[in-house]
């Protein structure tokens, strides 16, 4: 439990304290921000700060901190470190710079922000990247709460044949995808939003008060301080992969523009993008906990890790019948809320690409539908046994953590030309790309498909480590030229 509790404080004073420098170190002023000069009324709005964070947690909590900690669990405590360290290090820091640089650039989605400061051919290859992977969440995140759905309804007595079927929970959440991804931000997500995101931080708190008071031992880091995985997964790079949003995820760099989009001004920025990810943070630890203290590395493995099952008996077991079926509905919203933008977020991505008007409701309608479209072909394929969740899941998990490499780069950039402290996302961007391309060289649905590379440690590792380097060592090169230079103007 000691372990728990100093990681908890932690993550706060990371909030209170390196949160401050980073925002120090950004220098936001009185400028004018896009949600006042654009204010279109669709996208571009002004919304009040209590609302902005409430608005941004519920946009990147989504699966992650609780099926990517529960997942990430099945290593052990060591899980801890990599969610508190990760997310005040590297998460909340790549969450602050993806929106205040999207602030800084009239709103601009994720991939035109990184081609403005790491160049065009990476804006291309971000664009079609973050569309991607903004498909792929949606979609996980709307197959993900339909299974919810159906477990909560059968432990609760229901009978109804069609009640309990996926495929039509998954068509009731794409038909309100697609209406929240059409309308103006702030009819839906401003005003429902702040209310799932109050129902998410009582859930977290519920479940950490249950775990906490539950009579059982809460293993500490320094008593297991190893790979308590039951197969041996390597926790270099494959729990950090795993946990993915409870530390750091790209997904987040696609969600801050619809923040940066609303924000009065840039001085919100600290609370709205560094301390949702800090919240994050903190909901992934307690679901680690619970889920190493009430459950088990063992247990989980044979569970599955994160999922309906593991989510319903760790509710159970905390808060009783009540509390599961409000901490049940608090789970299913959250990835509801992350899919309705993931969706909402690509449908900018493309506007922002091809320069396009969506002021105009016949744009945004054309965007809409094959956007929702391909999300739908892909989760039914799911819930029809075509497509393995697991493989989206995993492609998903991969994609989210190179963009969050890319993303940090970018911030590295930028400081850089600013002539200020680029360490601080310079660091983690290493750190990142190490972590990315060693997973890929060995997990079994990247170059692991070929068995030479699946789980080899002795390619894995010093691959990944001088990929790592030689971003490193070609971005230094690029700073020092970028130094010569005037600052640009920020």
């Amino acid at each position: 439990m000691i372990s728990f509790l100093v990681c908890f404080a932690i993550l706060i004073c990371g909030y209170l304290f390196y949160g401050k420098m980073v925002d120090r170190i950004m220098s936001p002023d009185d400028r004018e921000t896009p949600a006042v000069a654009i204010n279109d009324g669709v996208d571009y709005v002004v919304m009040p700060q209590w609302k902005l964070f409430l608005v941004q947690l519920l946009n990147i909590a989504g699966l992650g901190p609780i099926f990517g900690a529960l997942s990430g669990a099945i290593w052990g405590p060591v899980v801890f470190l990599w969610i508190t360290f990760g997310t005040v290090f590297a998460g909340a820091v790549h969450d602050y710079f993806a929106g205040m640089l999207s602030e800084r650039n009239n709103g601009a989605s994720i991939s035109e922000v990184t081609g403005i400061y790491l160049g065009g051919g990476m804006k291309n290859v971000m664009r079609v990247f973050s569309v991607i992977l903004l498909i792929m969440v949606g979609t996980v995140f709307a197959v993900g709460p339909a299974g919810l759905l159906v477990t909560l309804l059968k432990n609760s007595g229901v009978t109804t044949e069609f009640l309990l079927k996926p495929a039509f929970w998954l068509a009731i959440i794409l038909i309100y995808y697609f209406i929240a991804t059409f309308v103006s931000v702030d009819k839906i997500i401003g005003k429902i939003y702040p209310i799932f995101g109050i129902c998410l931080i009582i859930m977290a708190v519920g479940v950490g008060i249950g775990t906490l008071t539950s009579g059982k031992p809460m293993p500490e880091i320094w008593a297991n301080f190893t790979n308590m995985h039951p197969k041996a997964t390597p926790i270099w790079a494959f729990m950090f992969i795993t946990v993915a949003c409870g530390a750091i995820s790209g997904f987040h760099a696609t969600q801050s523009p619809l923040m940066a989009r609303c924000l009065k001004s840039e001085r919100q920025g600290r609370s709205v993008f560094y301390g949702a990810m800090v919240a994050e943070g903190l909901i992934a630890l307690i679901w680690a906990a619970a889920g190493v203290t009430l459950l088990g590395v063992e247990k989980l493995n044979e569970m599955g890790g994160g999922n309906a099952t593991s989510v319903y008996t760790i509710c159970t077991t905390t808060m009783g019948t009540i509390g599961t079926i409000l901490a049940m509905l608090g789970v299913i919203a959250c990835p509801i809320t992350s899919g309705d933008t993931a969706f909402r977020s690509a449908r900018l991505t493309i506007a922002d690409w091809f320069k396009l008007d969506l002021g105009k409701w016949q744009t945004r309608l054309a965007l809409c539908v094959p956007v929702l479209g391909v999300g739908a072909i892909l989760g039914f394929g799911n819930t029809l046994g075509k497509i393995d969740y697991q493989i989206i899941w995993r492609y998903f998990s991969w994609s989210n953590q190179t963009l969050a490499m890319i993303v940090l780069w970018a911030g590295a950039m930028y400081l850089a030309q600013n002539k200020k402290n680029y360490w601080i996302c310079a660091v983690p961007a290493t750190f990142m790309s190490a972590v990315s391309v060693t997973y890929f060289m060995m997990a079994g649905e990247c170059m692991g498909l070929i068995e030479f590379f699946k789980n080899n440690k002795a390619v894995g590792y010093p691959v990944g480590i001088i990929a790592a380097v030689g971003f490193l060592a070609l971005f230094l090169s690029k700073a020092n030229k970028v130094s010569q230079k005037p600052s640009s103007v920020a």
